[in-house]
């Protein structure tokens, strides 16, 4: 069958009738009369030479042929319309009200020492950063949230935006006091600072990975936290050993604040994952953002 443009025209109105229930819905949505939108429709039945519709004074329905021809031409309609957005979409508005449910870590070493690129870049923008470890309804009133951590399996796209360093670290002080851990098993004589995974809500259990493969180690202390900027200031008073990513320990480590142990087994890499709701085409505010914050993470 070759291709004409009626053929396209037909085929639009064609699913808004199946959409609306009958000529005249169909024609309010589209701008066209009643009459105009049954001329389309016989056409485009001559045109492919079967019957799409069954029809009576107050609605049409559609035929067997119908059903298995809407059936074949929604995805091309869709895709059509995906393409369309797709190209508006770049250069699309980039404006109004942006809500971030951000872990509270990435927030405070990464995104808000540089947020103020972001906001020179786009004026009209206002951003609306909310921050929590937590995943259950993170999307709550929120249009994109970053996380550390492996996706779930949900109707949310998820987007890596990159892989961080585990290392596990103490202050000085706390060395001199109680001795260096040779191997990771020796963290069993230690006061370890436990991070409460928000997922399960007990502490996450340590992992080290070395040359001869991975081991896991129940550590155990006396304090179970779930703010890590808390657990990092316990860490530089000396409470105990701590696991925390790599991003955002510069300042402490090139101080001598905190000292990292057990350098040869620090292979552990943790992932950091932005979400927004499941759409073929998120908005322009949102692919913004997650591009910034890419683009942050990995410098």
């Amino acid at each position: 069958m070759s291709f004409d443009t009626r053929l396209l025209t037909g085929v639009g109105v064609f699913g808004a009738v199946t959409e609306a229930g009958n000529f005249v819905r169909a024609a309010d949505v589209l701008g066209l009369t009643p009459s105009g939108v049954s001329r389309a429709v016989a056409r485009l039945e001559q045109r492919v030479g079967v019957r799409l519709f069954d029809r009576n004074p107050r609605e049409v329905t559609l035929t067997e042929e119908g059903a298995r021809f809407h059936a074949r031409i929604i995805p091309l309609l869709a895709g059509l319309e995906e393409a369309a957005s797709e190209a508006a979409g770049s250069a699309a508005f980039v404006g109004g009200r942006l809500r971030v449910s951000i872990d509270p870590w990435f927030a405070r070493v990464v995104l808000v020492p540089r947020i103020g690129e972001f906001l020179a870049r786009y004026p009209a923008l206002t951003l609306d950063l909310t921050t929590s470890n937590y995943r259950e309804e993170m999307m709550s009133g929120a249009d994109v949230a970053v996380r550390f951590g492996p996706p779930d399996e949900s109707s949310l796209i998820a987007r890596k935006l990159l892989d961080v360093p585990v290392l596990t670290c103490a202050a000085p002080g706390y060395l001199a006091r109680h001795g260096v851990p040779a191997t990771p098993h020796d963290l069993m004589h230690h006061d370890c600072i436990l991070f409460r995974d928000p997922q399960t809500g007990r502490p996450f259990t340590w992992e080290f990975q070395g040359d001869n493969g991975a081991i896991e180690i129940k550590a155990a202390g006396r304090l179970v936290m779930d703010d890590p900027s808390a657990a990092v200031a316990a860490c530089l008073a000396g409470q105990g050993i701590f696991q925390s990513f790599a991003i955002g320990l510069d300042e402490w480590l090139e101080s001598g604040a905190l000292t990292t142990i057990l350098r040869e087994w620090s292979g552990e890499q943790f992932p950091l994952y932005a979400y927004h709701p499941s759409r073929h085409m998120p908005p322009a505010k949102v692919r913004a953002f997650l591009d910034f914050v890419q683009r942050i993470a990995a410098t």
